[in-house]
């Protein structure tokens, strides 16, 4: 067996993490979207609440195990986890559980993208012109501000902020806590309304789930995107003026 033979199977065994990855976001979008949704939610609450008063310790291990699957396989109904753990746990210690589970399945991805597509791959998505090498660009000047600044925008998706970060050679480190950080806004936004879905259920309601896009709500996040991106701005007026 030739040397450029094992590398070739050694790349394939590589890239099987991320292609599972890939197979079960596909699998969960098509099978997974009617099960893990608002109605399941409402139909199963009494239920979830008393399992969760007789078994407290095993609902929070099961629900955050839960949550790194949702995340880590980019499953439809992240939405809607996050809302249970506020339901299930009042806004702390919900949020916290809800971004200890994004983080760790969000970390999955970063790692099965790192690991599977290889440096070589990687190196030619950094030294290419288009969005990426701009991104790595932007990342490589300040990458505090801008790993912060991708979690905290809600527009971008939680997918891509995981894959970017991985193809441009970001610290693991660096990349968890930024991704523990910048997510915390959303999930706080998310869990609270999670908080509060007693009183809804007792009225047959349905929460608003673009909250997070109204002017209350989505000021104070651009306000926080606007301190992240304001060491990247005094480094470019310094550089401007060659300081």
């Amino acid at each position: 067996m030739t040397q450029s033979t094992v590398n070739r199977k050694a790349g394939l065994l590589r890239g099987l993490p991320l292609l599972a990855i890939l197979i079960c976001a596909a699998l969960g979008a098509f099978f997974l979207r009617d099960y893990l949704s608002f109605e399941t939610l409402r139909e199963n609450h009494e239920g979830l609440a008393s399992f969760r008063d007789e078994n407290r310790v095993l609902t929070v291990l099961a629900f955050v195990g839960v949550y790194v699957l949702i995340a880590g396989f980019s499953l439809p109904g992240a939405t809607i986890a996050t809302l249970t753990g506020g339901f299930l746990f009042g806004v702390f210690p919900g949020v916290l559980y809800n971004v200890l589970g994004a983080t760790i399945g969000a970390t999955a991805i970063f790692l099965a993208a790192r690991w599977g597509l290889g440096d070589m791959l990687a190196a030619r998505l950094r030294g290419g012109d288009g969005a990426v090498s701009r991104i790595k660009t932007g990342i490589d000047d300040n990458q505090w501000s801008m790993l912060f600044l991708i979690r905290l925008v809600p527009a971008v998706p939680f997918f891509v902020a995981n894959l970017i970060p991985s193809l441009v050679g970001v610290p693991l480190h660096r990349y968890v806590i930024t991704t523990f950080l910048g997510i915390i806004p959303g999930a706080l936004v998310y869990t609270s309304v999670g908080a509060g879905l007693g009183d809804l259920f007792e009225r047959d309601e349905t929460p608003d789930f673009g909250i997070i896009f109204e002017w209350h709500i989505l000021l104070p996040i651009l306000g926080l995107c606007a301190l992240a991106l304001l060491p990247v701005a005094l480094k470019a007026v310094r550089r401007e003026k060659g300081l």
